[in-house]
């Protein structure tokens, strides 16, 4: 039991960010667990909980003569969990909701008798803290069956009827959304005007580069309009589906870019490989999968049976488009080091080796930041803060942008052509101390 509820508590704390703030409805059917997370808050000393019940039933044996004060919602922190864990595990407790640790929002024993099938409660939290309402289940063999509308908001200073509808520490995202959305815009004219100025030695990767910033900007605006609209009602009205349809173009271009950069497709070769193919053919549609999945995290929320399942799918599949990006850098990495040797071209081919070797280690700070590093920075920050780490991963985005544009541009003087002999002799002493370094 005790180790059922401490895995339950990682769930609790990997609660999406998107998931927090929206009023949910959730349908629980016949559920037996002991411990259904819904959303996580953080609540301001002016914040509100709204709870709605409707087709309340428990089955199970001897269903009326159940100890009801063993069923019911809970606010806890993050601390005060660990404290209700500790409890369980020392015997002083067998269930969460006789820990004084928690905050007791309504037990089924309280509820009139006989179990009505709806109830409506309206609570005030004035300790502020990040908060996760918690469903607890403490009777062996009995399953619950009800609907569940939670909306949790907090009161702006000032106006005590003007709701806030995203958690205390998310509460200026959608400023800053619009604010990275105005950076992109600017970025994207910047890059028709090289293309413009440069526009005879243009290649097609570079068009296909402008569609990746015109979509990454649209996607920030549909985020920031989506964080906005949720903010104010509690519903995105809409935003969510735009976001979703351009967070998963991006996606799956961005991906796609790092792919024929990698393999120099464009600016070193016009066309790719078979393997590079099947590079693509496997990381486009593991993209719509990983996308897929996230829109399931999203909108189900934790309480669903199979949300944890969707969460490991979304992990595994976002790890392997990660390393199934890195391969043809790796082998550009090694045909030209293979051709710097053979053909004569020593510093031509220098150049493009240095070239794709800082290619390849920046997308390796780049993926290793903005999937682990940002989720730990979440991890540890104070909830009032959880921004930062919005503002972090989007500035290591935009740094991974500029870089791309920067090192791959259109260049009249290209560093793939032209070399003068002194050049030339100078890479190939440069390769030969290396091979001797090697050896």
């Amino acid at each position: 039991m005790a180790l059922s509820l401490r895995i339950l508590f990682f769930v609790l704390i990997s609660i999406t960010s998107r998931a927090a703030g929206e009023i949910r409805y959730s349908e629980i059917r016949s559920d037996g667990r002991p411990i259904i997370p819904f959303d996580e808050f953080g609540f301001t000393r002016r914040g509100q909980l709204e709870l709605n019940l409707t087709q309340i039933s428990l089955s199970g044996p001897d269903s009326s003569t159940l100890d009801l004060s063993k069923v019911g919602f809970f606010l806890c922190t993050r601390d005060s969990w660990i404290n209700v864990l500790q409890q369980i595990e020392d015997a002083e407790i067998t269930c969460a909701l006789q820990s004084e640790s928690i905050k007791k929002i309504l037990v089924f024993s309280q509820l009139p008798n006989p179990t009505p099938t709806s109830f409506n409660l309206l609570y005030s939290e004035s300790n502020a803290d990040q908060y996760s309402l918690v469903f607890a289940n403490c009777l062996l063999q009995v399953q619950v069956s009800m609907n569940v509308r939670s909306v949790m908001y907090n009161l702006e200073n000032g106006k005590s009827n003007q709701r806030d509808y995203l958690s205390a520490g998310k509460t200026i995202l959608p400023r800053v959304y619009f604010v990275f959305f105005i950076v992109y815009f600017a970025l994207t004219a910047v890059w028709i005007y090289v293309l413009y100025k440069k526009r005879l030695t243009v290649f097609k990767i570079h068009f296909f580069m402008l569609a990746v910033v015109i979509l990454k900007a649209l996607n920030l605006l549909c985020e920031a309009e989506d964080k906005s609209y949720i903010k104010r009602t509690g519903s995105a009205h809409g935003w969510d589906v735009l976001f979703y349809i351009f967070s998963f173009l991006k996606g799956i271009t961005l991906f796609t870019l790092i792919v024929l950069i990698g393999t120099g497709w464009s600016i070193l070769k016009p066309y790719l490989q078979d393997k590079e193919k099947k590079v693509l053919m496997i990381v486009i549609p593991l993209q719509v999968v990983a996308n897929i999945a996230q829109v399931v995290i999203d909108e189900t929320g934790p309480y669903g049976q199979d949300w944890m399942t969707w969460k490991k799918v979304f992990l595994l599949v976002d790890v392997v488009c990660c390393c199934a990006v890195l391969f043809p850098i790796v082998w550009s990495i090694k045909n030209l080091r293979e051709a710097a040797r053979t053909d004569g071209k020593a510093a031509v081919n220098l150049l493009k080796l240095t070239l794709f070797r800082q290619y390849y280690i920046v997308v390796i700070c780049y993926i290793y930041f903005t999937r682990v590093a940002v989720y730990a920075l979440e991890t540890i920050t104070s909830y009032k803060y959880l921004w930062t780490s919005v503002v972090a991963g989007e500035l290591v985005t935009l740094a991974f942008y500029v870089f791309t544009g920067y090192k791959f541009k259109p260049e009249q003087h290209n560093p793939y052509f032209a070399i003068d002999d002194e050049e030339e002799e100078a890479a190939a002493e440069q390769l030969k101390l290396e091979d001797e370094f090697e050896l």
